[in-house]
């Protein structure tokens, strides 16, 4: 099943999903025996893939190293009031074995997913964590020469960064800017044998999925891993890490598409090393500083660079976006992640209007009420991005233009779609502050000259006969509350 240009992914917390599920059936539900009502709530109109996070056997010494963490407990705690242990299931992150958690179905339940998502046209996205393992994981006792090693002089000095596995001590996994993690073992993505074995996993993956989301995939670029290893790991090597292990699988599962949670501005740098797809956080904090000029900026980036990030308002990493935003301004930022070049990323919960983050650790959420109306308008939002074609074509960035006495244009940001096959224009504008804003916006396209031409907001219901000359100079006179938004058909 090829992939769309622009693929919408639904992330799910497969433990707590599956939990919720089992709690309202009041019996145990795995992968194998999901609903049918169930995957249709997951895969709404105009989603292209489903990523099911956290499907692979946790580590039972990661667990007993979490839940003997008081600050860790007390998260948990603060998440989940009524917590009870059986609530603690351990990180997803820490993985012990890439097989599917028994608990969730086994590999069984994993492909009866994987064909539940395929008959309803979906593709299934799992995740890779090329940067540490449990440390239970078989490698530690079979394969050391794959992690980083130390001494006892290193344990004695620094416990925090280093743990012993029999006689062996093993660095904890770490980030060049933070304190190690105390659940998980550093690998050295140096290391040749190492980088073979990552491509054998990543193999043994792909042939389970349709595409792989990589953990902190900047962690293994040889600028960073030397940066935050230096004096651990020896000589760089001379070819870098991602390329690779990806020519690997691609050489066995070319149609995989590949994911990488990235940060500090190394989109571009893991996009040139084999990536489909990166994060694009740059975007997500701008959005949530509300700075439209910063946004502006963002988005005036090259097309291709653009085309190949990953838009979000939240993920199992970040706060729920309804945390932080109140109901407008997340249906403005929104309207910009869903129009925007590239894919989008929307979170299970997020179209309810759920509120509490729940740490990855746990298998259970609190009750929250749904705010049915924003799950209906998110839901319209998507169908409607989706069935209009909206983002087929051609994207251009459009520029809104104000008069002397009054600059609010500054606080919108506008764009168009043009595909001639189909045919289909569209034009998004969005005010993105807390003031009302006018302007002109002209549209690119010189053929509207000389007739009249009807706009339908497809998410507002607003119907327009507009003069074609008008709408290409001085442009399209909008007008737009706080956090409102068009998105016209142009016919």
């Amino acid at each position: 099943m090829a992939w769309p240009r622009d693929p919408v992914i639904y992330e799910v917390n497969t433990a707590i999903w599956l939990q919720s599920l089992s709690r309202l059936a009041a019996r145990r539900v795995t992968l194998a025996d999901v609903g049918s009502s169930d995957w249709d709530a997951v895969t709404p109109e105009g989603i292209d893939a489903v990523w099911l996070m956290g499907v692979w056997e946790r580590s039972p010494a990661g667990l007993a190293i979490a839940t003997a963490n008081q600050e860790l407990m007390a998260s948990f705690r603060e998440a989940l009031p009524d917590l009870t242990d059986n609530d603690i299931i351990g990180s997803p992150y820490c993985v012990r074995r890439y097989v599917a958690n028994a608990g969730f179905g086994g590999p069984a339940g994993l492909a009866a997913a994987r064909a539940a998502l395929a008959a309803r046209g979906r593709r299934l996205i799992l995740d890779y964590v090329p940067n540490h393992v449990a440390p239970d994981h078989p490698w530690v006792s079979e394969h050391p020469g794959r992690l980083i090693q130390g001494s006892a002089g290193d344990l004695a000095a620094d416990p925090g960064s280093w743990t012993a596995a029999g006689p062996t001590v093993l660095a904890l996994g770490r980030d060049p800017y933070f304190p190690a993690w105390p659940d998980v073992v550093q690998l050295n993505a140096f290391s040749p044998e190492l980088r073979t074995a990552t491509a054998q996993v990543l193999g043994d993956i792909a042939a389970q999925c349709d595409g792989i989301r990589c953990d902190m995939a900047m962690l293994m670029t040889n600028n960073v891993f030397a940066k935050t290893w230096s004096g651990r790991v020896g000589t760089e090597p001379g070819e870098e890490f991602w390329p690779v292990v990806i020519a690997d699988l691609r050489a066995r599962h070319p149609e995989t598409v590949l994911l990488a949670e990235a940060y500090w501005d190394l989109e571009w740098e893991l996009q040139q090393q084999g990536f489909d797809f990166c994060y694009d956080k740059r975007l997500y904090d701008r959005l949530f500083a509300q700075d439209v000029q910063e946004v502006h900026d963002h988005v005036r980036a090259d097309l291709p660079y653009q085309a190949r990030l990953v838009r979000f308002l939240e993920n199992h990493d970040e706060p729920r976006a309804a945390s932080r935003a109140a109901g407008d301004v997340e249906r403005a930022m929104a309207a910009v992640v869903a129009t925007l070049p590239g894919a989008t990323l929307w979170h299970e919960g997020q179209f309810e209007g759920r509120r509490v983050h729940p740490p990855v650790f746990l298998q259970r959420r609190p009750d929250e009420v749904p705010d049915h109306d924003l799950a209906v308008w998110y839901r319209q939002l998507v169908a409607v991005v989706a069935s209009d074609n909206v983002r087929s074509g051609t994207w251009q960035l459009l520029d809104p233009t104000g008069w002397p006495d009054n600059d609010t244009c500054r606080n919108l940001l506008a764009w168009s779609w043009s595909d001639e096959e189909i045919p289909r224009r569209h034009v998004v504008v969005v005010n993105l502050s807390d003031a009302p804003a006018q302007a002109r916006v002209p549209l690119p396209w010189a053929d509207l000259r000389g007739t009249t031409h009807h706009l339908t907001d497809r998410l507002n219901g607003l119907d327009l006969d507009w003069d074609g000359d008008e709408l290409t100079a001085p442009g399209l006179f909008v007008a737009l509350e706080p956090w409102r938004f068009h998105l016209f058909n142009v016919g």
